[in-house]
């Protein structure tokens, strides 16, 4: 649900691949520090030297939005971002480590160099590129990034959707709940003027974790959950059929890795390494291991979001 508004907000415009057309360490599946494949060896020996002699690539992300980053049963990091993650640092010869951050705190973390990346269901978009606020003053410094999947809003619902919401004007009337600092927030704060000028008051609950979000719509305290679309088919299919998806995806658009403007060299190699993973089926087999393949991207596109 990540995550579009300035840079302390987000979670996804498909990237013109297509469209255009306390913090705590986790380690991905995966034992020790992985020996280069057989024809990357060319990208691990380009890696700045902080990287390359650590022989791991850091990742900041909130391990709390499932399916694409959450903690498994023996509370190590998994989900899609942590799969896609490891077969990029194979390719890379790099062993990745999670650091488990508030999601409001990780662009602020990745500028004071507390992890490498920052990969955590990151809407790709012009304010968080610039580090711009809505009016477009700079508020931040600015990051780029390595877009790797295709996401848009949904809108989940009590089983059996009793208000028939359908879509976003349907709400308008009604309260929905929300993770604040994702983009789901910046959709619900545009929906609020639409709803207004309907005399028909939207009301907005932002709460810390989509899973407070989530109980809010069960107890019927709110009618919808504005989130990402692979979280909200998640829920609808692990929730003892407590909830369904009422909407088709709204404004789809990239989920990027994160990096300081100043880490161009990391960045590049991101990308190659990815367009690897892509090109050798692994990341057709991850996106399906979760139920996403339809956000798969063609291949590795940088700052490709709107």
């Amino acid at each position: 649900m990540h995550r579009t508004t300035p840079l302390t907000s987000s979670r996804a415009a498909r990237a013109c691949v297509a469209l255009a057309a306390g913090s705590l360490l986790l380690t991905a599946c995966g034992g020790g520090s992985p020996s280069p494949k057989a024809g990357s060896e060319d990208l691990h020996g380009k890696l700045p030297d902080s990287v390359k002699s650590a022989g791991v690539l850091r990742i900041g992300s909130d391990l709390n939005y499932a399916p694409v980053e959450f903690k498994g049963q023996n509370g190590e990091a998994t989900g899609l971002d942590p799969d896609i993650a490891e077969a990029v640092g194979k390719e890379l010869g790099l062993k990745v480590e999670f650091v488990d951050t508030s999601f409001d705190k990780l662009f602020n973390a990745l500028q004071a160099k507390d992890f490498d990346v920052a990969m955590s269901a990151l809407s790709d978009d012009r304010q968080r590129r610039d580090g711009t606020d809505d009016s477009g003053k700079a508020v931040a410094p600015g990051v780029d990034f390595v877009d790797y999947f295709i996401a848009g809003t949904s809108i989940l619902v009590q089983k059996d959707n009793p208000k028939g919401i359908r879509a976003l004007d349907d709400l308008c009337g009604h309260t929905v709940a929300l993770q604040r600092g994702t983009t789901q927030a910046a959709v619900a704060d545009r929906q609020t003027g639409s709803c207004t000028k309907l005399k028909k008051p939207l009301t907005v609950h932002q709460v810390d974790t989509d899973e407070q979000a989530l109980a809010e719509v069960s107890s019927g305290k709110a009618t919808a959950d504005l989130n990402d679309f692979p979280v909200a088919a998640y829920a609808a299919t692990t929730n003892a059929g407590q909830f369904q998806v009422a909407s088709a995806q709204l404004q789809p658009g990239p989920y990027g890795i994160a990096l300081r403007k100043s880490d161009s060299a990391l960045r590049d190699l991101l990308a190659k390494a990815l367009d690897r993973v892509i090109r050798s089926g692994a990341y057709d087999k991850i996106l399906a291991k979760w139920n996403v393949s339809a956000g798969a991207a063609q291949n590795a596109v940088i700052n490709g979001g709107f």
